[in-house]
């Protein structure tokens, strides 16, 4: 059965502040070489007091709908009433980011809404699915998820120029714009002098990447998605190896199997360094504001309970 923060939070009480000062005691007492598999360690993040507030009060009013949540509701993308949206960091994102996410995916068990919680002008939400028509803008949007004919994150610019030399190219199109979800297929019909100088200028700003999408569901659940045939042609990018810290990790599946919000925290980083060619400062860092506090919750919630 997985588990989550309020089941925790409940097995913390239930233990007595006997055990709960053995084990902080116990963590206090690890160095911080015992921490260097956790790259949660090291992120530059806002202060998690409200958050720390929020946990000693309990569970808490959605202000949208008054469903009883724990931090944020993940059903209306907002935090509950005891965590004021001021008190939360606001990541600005070098480009938007769409979240397919697969309709047997448990709301409450899914780190895709820390993503739109912190940067909600970024970030949207899509249900498989209605999930809109990408392919007029192929040319400069890129798909998260490996396979053999997956690129890197380095090598996304030189393979999107191939798109622009087969796609629509309109200088006055506003990229940002949220695609319709169900728009009639256009065939290009630009002049070879329009597209000529379209693919100079867009090589002259070094990539055309405007958006990103990921998936959001189990591993044996998103062949479903990834085979729709408004996926089909997008760029797929694979991100590096590197371990997870999801506490609900997947039976069976290597430690590699990053969550949502990991993956697209690592996309990020990737992308500040490998494309805006900037060195990264923990820019994105506060993407992992959430999952980094539940994190350690869940794993204290653990040690005192005698499971690790």
């Amino acid at each position: 059965m997985s588990l989550n923060s309020s089941t925790l939070l409940n097995e913390e009480k239930s233990q007595g502040p006997k055990r709960n000062n053995e084990c902080l005691e116990t963590l206090e007492l690890q160095t911080p070489s015992s921490f260097q598999d956790n790259p949660l360690q090291r992120l530059q993040l806002a202060s998690q007091e409200v958050l720390e507030k929020a946990k000693k009060s309990g569970r808490s009013k959605c202000p949208r709908c008054s469903s009883s949540r724990m931090f944020y509701c993940y059903t209306c993308f907002v935090p509950v009433e005891t965590v004021p949206t001021k008190e939360i960091p606001t990541v600005k994102l070098p480009l938007k980011i769409d979240i397919i996410k697969h309709p047997n995916e448990t709301d409450g068990k899914s780190t895709a809404v820390h993503a739109k919680l912190l940067a909600p002008d970024d970030v949207t939400i899509y249900k498989y699915p209605c999930i809109p028509e990408y392919e007029e803008k192929r040319h400069e949007i890129a798909l998260v998820f490996p396979g053999p004919n997956s690129v890197s994150v380095k090598d996304i610019a030189f393979h999107l120029q191939k798109y622009s030399k087969k796609g629509v190219c309109d200088k006055d199109d506003d990229c940002s714009r949220e695609p319709f979800l169900k728009q009639a297929k256009i065939e290009p019909k630009e002049e070879e002098k329009n597209l000529t100088e379209c693919i100079s200028n867009n090589r002259s700003e070094g990539t055309r990447l405007k958006k990103i999408i990921f998936i959001d569901s189990t591993w044996n659940q998103t062949n479903k998605i990834i085979t729709d045939e408004r996926l089909q042609g997008l760029l797929q990018i694979e991100l590096k190896t590197r371990k997870t810290c999801f506490w609900r990790h997947q039976k069976g599946k290597p430690d590699t199997y990053l969550s949502t919000i990991e993956a697209i925290y690592y996309f990020l980083v990737d992308y500040h360094q490998e494309i805006l060619k900037e060195n990264y400062k923990g820019q994105y860092d506060n993407l992992l504001f959430f999952f980094s506090f539940m994190h350690t919750l869940i794993k204290n919630a653990k040690c005192c309970a005698g499971k690790e």
